[in-house]
């Protein structure tokens, strides 16, 4: 019978060394910077936190960039929140609506329109529900605003708020009614109330964004003369026709300028001013077809997709 022989040690270490050897050491090399360790996808880094620490497993100090995060962990993210809800069913109704006006000229098209109008009533019946608790986030909003530094946007937001909680005490009035639970409630009464209310919050809130406005355009006019020492020379030929031309010029570069530096404020902005049309036209002091007042209430409602989806969009009370 043959003898077995095993294999020298010395074969055997080479073996393992060949097959299972670890992973080299990462070597510091004086004057260069060091290879960050791999990340998985989606992982990000947070600039206020440990480099080391991916961001999904801790939270993002303050003052660090949003996180980098997939398609479908976003939108997760997103429609969890009942205010994000609330925007996609908002732009969904105000979509109806705009392209419900587009399509009634056309002939052929009544079935088109008949579905957009049912799906639009459906989806604002669907928003009532996510307004329902609206009052105390309203009355929150009052006392935070309360506590601002600066007078006119403490007045302007305390108002502002005061009369959101108005406006949700009517809104949840009429939700009641259509429900049925009290028939004996006067619709077209308490629909006047809540678009007066509404109205009244919007202009307040529109106050206050004016007022941080002008601190950014006043903020923006400094800077440009503190680079431009020496005063610009008129030159020949120069009239007032022209003064009131390079004015004109240099108040929208101004504003130009603030906007583009403060997303956030150009978001608020035109999410207020767009919103404000539909209780307008229910007043009946700037009257607005319903093209008008759909493409309205689409472009704030993607401005509170933006807000929603990205926090640090919102405009901060200072």
């Amino acid at each position: 019978m043959p003898s077995f022989r095993s294999p020298a040690p010395a074969a055997w270490r080479r073996l393992s060394n060949r097959h299972f050897r670890p992973p080299p050491e990462v070597r510091e090399v004086p004057g260069r910077k060091a290879r960050p360790p791999p990340r998985g996808r989606g992982d990000s880094i947070c600039p206020a936190g440990d480099p080391a620490t991916p961001w999904r497993t801790r939270d993002c100090a303050a003052g660090g960039t949003w996180p980098r995060l997939g398609v479908m962990d976003a939108f997760t993210r997103f429609t969890n929140q009942t205010q994000g809800r609330d925007r996609l069913f908002r732009a969904t109704q105000y979509t109806c609506m705009l392209l419900r006006y587009l399509l009634e000229p056309k002939a052929g098209k009544e079935n088109v329109v008949m579905k957009l109008k049912k799906l639009e009533s459906s989806v604002s019946t669907g928003r009532k529900w996510f307004r329902l608790g609206n009052v105390v986030h309203a009355i929150q909003a009052t006392q935070q605003s309360i506590h601002a530094t600066a007078l006119v946007p403490r007045l302007c937001l305390t108002l502002a708020n005061l009369n959101r909680v108005v406006y949700f005490i009517c809104d949840t009035i009429l939700w009641v009614r259509s429900v049925g639970l009290a028939s004996h409630v006067n619709k077209e009464k308490w629909r006047m109330w809540a678009a007066r209310h509404y109205c009244c919050s919007l202009l307040l809130s529109l106050a206050r964004d004016l007022y941080e406005i002008s601190l950014q355009m006043e903020q923006a006019a400094r800077d440009g003369a503190e680079r431009e020492k020496s005063p610009p020379q008129d030159p020949p030929g120069y009239s007032v026709a022209d003064e009131e031309t390079e004015w004109l010029q240099s108040f929208l570069l101004l504003l130009f300028r603030s906007l583009r530096k403060h997303p956030p404020l150009l978001l608020d902005t035109v999410k207020n001013f767009c919103d404000i049309l539909n209780p307008l036209d229910q007043l009946g002091i700037y009257k607005s077809n319903p093209g008008i007042i759909g493409l309205g209430g689409l472009v704030s409602s993607l401005a509170g997709i933006v807000i929603v989806a990205y926090p640090h969009m919102k405009l901060k009370t200072q």
